[in-house]
């Protein structure tokens, strides 16, 4: 029999469920269940086996992470800090990161920490000055998560429409969602060649819409999502023709509960967006957070290109 104690001491009911917390405690372990002798009968014990590579080797190293004043970003952030990473969290209103700041370095268990960094994405020369800021402070970036994502918030026609939109709002879009994009990773890997993180990783965060287009999306923003998708492929090749190492992937999930979730549905009638959240159980930003760290975990040689994750509820 396993002693238990020295498996996981907290974690020993059959019915305990791993909330998010505990799950990015041991997100870089694998977990598999077995059915032991207890008792009077047989009991399911959850082993926690620690994985060859884990997280360990980014303790210490520095990880970027757009968007991380809320939902997806935020929950990222915040795991990278837990699992010993120095963050750098950038956002226009920095207020949300700095007071996650200093949550985190109050919490003993915490062995990373968390900076806050603003920065427009729809600003080129703000990007640029954020990356030599990091590049000064902390020596440059090993891992770049390009999560911030923007969808116009405007009338129900402009949000379903291409030929009654705003070309305005559609450049705020691509601004954001491709471009900003494309400079983080250029930037990411130009500082990574230069401190020899040959084990570097690109990490965006995509969007089921980047792969087809769904019931009642803001086409605009699909269109951005669809670029993405073929950005990070561009960037996997381009890396691969220089023989490097860095590696470059992206995530994209289905319905989330997040803010930005709530934006892109603004201009939406709110008694149907409301009687749609009620029909499922949408993701949390934490799930998404988890699939990061997941990425992080594999070892240098294994290319993960594109995690799709929807609500099991989701039918679209």
């Amino acid at each position: 029999m396993f002693p238990c104690s020295k498996i996981a001491p907290d974690i020993v009911s059959p019915s305990h469920k791993l909330s998010h917390s505990e799950r990015s405690l041991w997100g870089p372990f694998c977990v598999r269940s077995l059915d032991i002798e207890w008792g009077q009968g047989h009991r399911q014990l959850l082993i926690i086996m620690a994985s060859k590579e884990g997280m360990q080797r980014w303790t210490g190293r520095v990880a970027l992470v757009t968007g991380a004043s809320s939902g997806i970003g935020q929950a990222t952030a915040r795991a990278l800090a837990r699992h010993g990473m120095r963050v750098v969290g950038c956002a226009r209103n920095i207020k949300p990161i700095e007071d996650d700041a200093q949550m985190l370095s109050g919490d003993s268990t915490v062995t990373g920490s968390l900076h806050a960094i603003k920065c427009n994405l729809m600003q080129e020369d703000e990007i640029l000055a954020m990356f030599a800021k990091i590049r000064e402070t902390f020596g440059g970036v090993d891992v770049c998560i390009s999560n911030a994502g923007f969808s116009d918030s405007g009338s129900l026609s402009s949000q379903l429409t291409v030929l009654n939109g705003d070309a305005a709002k559609w450049r705020g879009i691509f601004d954001v969602n491709v471009l900003a994009v494309a400079l983080c990773c250029r930037e990411a890997v130009r500082q990574m060649e230069e401190k020899g993180a040959t084990d570097g990783q690109l990490l965006v965060t995509n969007s089921m819409s980047g792969h087809r287009l769904t019931p009642k999306v803001n086409l605009f923003h699909a269109i951005t999502k669809h670029a993405v998708s073929v950005l990070v492929e561009g960037i996997r090749r381009e890396l691969r023709e220089k023989k490097s190492h860095i590696r470059i992937a992206q995530i994209s999930p289905g319905i989330v509960d997040t803010r930005s979730q709530e934006r892109m549905q603004a201009g939406f009638y709110p008694e149907e967006v409301n009687a749609f959240y009620k029909t499922l159980e949408a993701l949390r930003p934490e799930d998404i957070a988890d699939n990061m760290l997941h990425v992080l975990q594999t070892p240098p040689h294994v290319q993960v290109h594109d995690i799709l994750i929807r609500p099991t509820e989701q039918s679209f």
